[in-house]
């Protein structure tokens, strides 16, 4: 064991995590080797705004956690690993259940492993596209993560 949860015991952690099950927010996948997880954002009554697309607040806090979450997972527990910064563009209205898809390559752990080597602090960058159905783009959210490795570590 890498990190502290089995990636199916994470999941389910988090799918009851109050922050995504009441913004109506699951993690449909998470992959066995961290590497991968999709996130869903349910098309309920109360997920949405007073224009009757998906509230923006919970488009942004469906990928709040993933990166960090993927990166623990891939990394182990020498890493320190938080979410830094984000920003987002809202493209075109979310009428229904939106989706993200979260990837994390063998090359982006490597460059992080080769970027903490020496115990210097790490930015990486992720784009998360959430789509809607048709597979359109309704937003990119941009985050940056901060990533070191652990004082005992380095």
């Amino acid at each position: 064991m890498r990190w502290a949860f089995k990636p199916q015991v994470m999941r389910k952690l988090l799918n009851f995590w109050p922050p995504f099950f009441f913004s109506g927010i699951s993690v449909a996948v998470l992959a066995d080797d961290y590497r991968y997880a999709r996130v869903e954002l349910k098309n309920r009554p109360w997920t949405k705004n007073i224009n009757s697309s998906q509230f923006g607040g919970s488009m942004f806090a469906m990928t709040d956690p993933i990166y960090p979450l993927l990166l623990m997972g891939a990394l182990g527990k020498e890493y320190i690993v938080w979410d830094k910064q984000a920003d987002i563009d809202y493209i075109k209205p979310g009428l229904a259940k939106l989706t993200a898809e979260f990837l994390l390559t063998d090359d982006a752990v490597e460059d992080i492993k080769k970027h903490t080597a020496d115990g210097e602090k790490y930015f990486p960058q992720f784009l998360v596209h959430i789509k809607d159905a048709d597979n359109n783009i309704v937003c990119e959210v941009n985050r940056t993560v901060y990533i070191r490795k652990k004082p005992k570590y380095r």
